[in-house]
């Protein structure tokens, strides 16, 4: 506020506005502004003393006036102002802009009952979904909250517009494994009653052997995800988010440019570094340091334990309900799937708002420097805990789940008689899928869009149940406020970093295990166009108006982008290699099919166990639900048949496969690696017409520069000159030489 009013040509007076503004100290009850007008042949002074509306001192845009007066600049005396004098509309208009709320100039036919920006930029409720595809006004919106809400708002808009390309083509891939599930031959192998395969007990006891037929709807469910066009998604998102990241540069430069922000870093590093007073030693910030490293690991850890406590969950339940008589045994494996993910989605959203307290008490123990250097390392660290928290359920189901099993006869347990959890047949892509889309969709409904609109209306509600007025007497009350004293009773602005954390939270889904859920885009894109008018609405219609402030990036979140495009490459590598079949199925196709077709392959993955074999204690209870027992029954997994020469040992099948996946994880890696920096080069950071008026621009302050010395030297010379023609020794004596003799373009010799 004060940078606008310095702006308009006003001198304020009082505290140090600058320190208090920027490091939050005690701010004064009042200050003084002054402005100077020339009446005729004499200079005038006006000063306003002015306070703030009410005791809370938080908001810096609206004033009270309490006196002003007029006085003469030389001599130092008040001025009596005629009533028919100028100076009184001029007086009138400058207490009308210093103490009405700096707005800009919008639509003047705009609704009385609306505030400035919400008319162009936020709709109403009727409005909020019929006008998704209106470009936002980001020039407004930079005059309005300043250039750091003003950069947001665009990367919001370019990143929900970069989702659009990759949400069709997610579309394209999900339809394309829901043309070719009737002819994927291991789902029909699955399906095909005449393959009388029989599997081994899920769990210990309870379970009892089951038909491989059971499984046919999850092999067909899984071919969606788990089919040849996955992988070339996955490329295409690797390299959709190294164009994202560009775009976004590009955007920005132009942004910066528009708004004069170029050369604004050098100025913001020399005022943050002599903003910085405290100084503190190594030795004094090495407690605040190791209290921060041991409370974000203990932190982890509880995210850890957590996850292993909805494992056991998962255990425990499909044993009992495998012993009961009154579910339906088809729909165990669902049932635990979806009330574990719905669990896991639960503790998520508890433990981010736990999370963000700690992670801003850890910060402030830290006692940072500057507010960009406090700001900095409180992103930093909510991000590794809600990261972790986030991402901790389906890092597991990706990548654990199913490895540490062991085999029939020697299985794994944990906490005593906790046999560890399976994959299904088709592996666990399928759950992991379930895992994304739950965790997904339940925060982005939940925590981005229910907490936004639910939460201010829930504020609000209790406001208007602790005041003593009925409906009628407020409605009277807000009738006869200023604007500026409706906008005082909203609530408090708490920055950008939680607008910040939930879009990057969602990029990390959108590309980390885009190759189990080529949906996600399309979810994301559904959930931004929404987000950005509620933002909007949240941001004008909701909350105080926050203080204008510059930047010329979005600062740490763009780096965090860019280390999440590069993990994705890996995480997708390892997930088509180590979570999907799609390298068992290339790997039999060309090496061990007898036609090189993919019948067989069912047979092929399936290990031969006799029943003879269970530890004590292990086999089933009610083994009788098939006609007759079996004697050999069949696991997922590459080990020697019970009458090979060793048993139960890794075939050579299974290091053959394995072999094929760590190939595969580097040769992706390093070709998509390859491919992303070639369209990281191939794009100029700058735009070609900005570059080139920036080149111009250059060019002019150097020519001007020549001139204005040029002009020095010439005015040098012929004061030297006029001071040896003026010495009375002057005609004794000959001019000086100069130096250098200038070229004349107007002659040639």
């Amino acid at each position: 506020y004060f940078v606008k009013v310095l702006r308009k040509g006003f001198r304020v007076h009082g505290a140090d506005l600058s320190a208090s503004v920027s490091l939050g100290y005690e701010r004064p009850s009042s200050f003084t502004v002054i402005r100077h007008y020339k009446e005729g042949d004499q200079r005038i002074g006006v000063r306003l003393s002015l306070a703030f509306l009410g005791p809370d001192r938080s908001n810096w845009s609206h004033f009270r006036l309490k006196s002003y007066n007029v006085f003469l600049l030389s001599p130092l005396q008040n001025y009596e102002v005629k009533q028919g004098s100028n100076l009184v509309e001029k007086i009138r208009l400058f207490i009308h802009k210093v103490t009405a709320p700096l707005h800009p100039k919008v639509d003047p036919n705009r609704p009385q009952t609306v505030k400035f920006l919400s008319h162009p930029f936020s709709r109403e409720k009727q409005h909020l979904y019929s006008f998704f595809y209106k470009y936002q006004p980001i020039g407004l919106i930079r005059k309005y909250f300043g250039e750091k809400v003003g950069l947001y708002f665009a990367w919001l808009g370019v990143y929900t517009q970069m989702l659009i390309p990759a949400a069709i083509v997610g579309v394209i891939v999900f339809l394309y494994g829901c043309a070719t599930v009737d002819d994927n031959i291991p789902s029909m192998e699955i399906c095909d009653p005449r393959h009388n395969i029989t599997m081994c007990p899920l769990c210990d006891r309870a379970c009892s052997y089951w038909k491989l037929v059971t499984a046919c709807g999850t092999a067909r469910a899984s071919h969606l995800f788990d089919n040849p066009a996955t992988v070339f998604f996955s490329i295409f998102m690797a390299l959709w988010a190294v164009l994202f990241m560009e775009h976004w540069k590009r955007r920005q430069m132009r942004l910066n440019y528009i708004w004069d922000l170029t050369g604004f870093g050098e100025e913001e590093e020399r005022e943050e570094s002599e903003k910085a007073k405290v100084k503190l030693t190594c030795t004094d910030r090495l407690p605040a340091y190791l209290t921060t490293v041991v409370t974000m690991v203990f932190m982890i850890l509880v995210t850890f334990a957590i996850v292993f406590g909805v494992i056991l969950y998962r255990i425990s339940i499909k044993a009992a309900l495998h012993m009961s008589t009154y579910s339906d045994q088809s729909n165990i494996r669902a049932t635990v799937k979806g009330t574990a993910a719905v669990i896991n989605l639960v503790v998520i959203i508890i433990l981010d708002e736990v999370y963000a307290a700690i992670a801003r008490w850890l910060t402030a123990l830290e006692v940072p420097k500057t507010d960009k250097s406090f700001e900095d390392r409180l992103i930093f660290k909510t991000f590794i805990l809600k990261f972790a928290n986030a991402f901790t359920p389906i890092v597991y189901l990706a990548f654990f789940r199913g490895r540490l099993v062991g085999r029939p006869g020697n299985y794994l347990y944990v906490v005593g008689s906790y046999r560890m959890e399976e994959c299904a047949h088709a592996g666990c892509l399928m759950e992991l899928c379930i895992q994304l889309c739950i965790t997904m969709l339940g925060k982005q409904l939940i925590q981005n869009n229910l907490f936004e609109i639910g939460i201010p209306k829930l504020k609000k509600l209790l406001r208007r149940r602790k005041s003593d007025l009925d409906s009628k007497q407020e409605e009277e009350l807000n009738r006869s406020l200023y604007r500026h004293e409706k906008d005082h009773i909203l609530g408090p602005f708490v920055g950008l970093s939680p607008e910040y954390m939930e879009m990057i939270i969602q990029f990390g889904m959108v590309t980390l295990f885009v190759a189990s859920f080529p949906l996600a885009p399309l979810f994301a894109l559904l959930n931004n166009i929404i987000e950005i008018r509620l933002d909007a609405k949240k941001f004008v219609m909701e909350l105080r108006r926050p203080i204008a402030a510059k930047a010329k990036d979005i600062g740490i979140w763009y780096n965090l982008l860019r280390g999440l495009s590069k993990v994705a490459v890996i995480v997708n590598a390892f997930v088509i290699s180590f979570t999907s079949d799609f390298i068992p199925r290339l790997v039999y196709q060309y090496m061990f099919s007898v036609d090189g077709t993919m019948h067989g392959f069912v047979d092929h993955t399936l290990s031969y166990f006799n029943v003879s074999d269970f530890q004590p204690g292990t086999d089933p209870l009610q083994p009788m639900h098939l006609v007759v027992c079996p004697s050999v029954s069949r696991y997922k997994d590459y080990r020697e048949p019970p009458w090979a020469s060793t048993p139960y040992e890794l075939s050579k099948e299974f290091w053959v496969v394995l072999a094929a996946r760590l190939a595969f994880v580097v040769v992706f890696q390093n070709v998509v690696m390859l491919m992303s920096d070639f369209v990281d080069w191939l794009i100029p950071d700058i735009p070609k017409d900005i570059s080139l008026q920036i080149h111009k621009e250059k060019i002019l302050m150097v020519e001007l520069f020549m001139k204005e010395e040029q002009g020095k030297r010439l005015a040098a010379r012929e004061n030297h000159n006029q001071d040896n023609c003026n010495s009375p020794s002057s005609a004794n004596q000959s001019p000086p030489r100069p130096r250098s003799r200038p070229v004349s373009h107007g002659t040639s010799h």
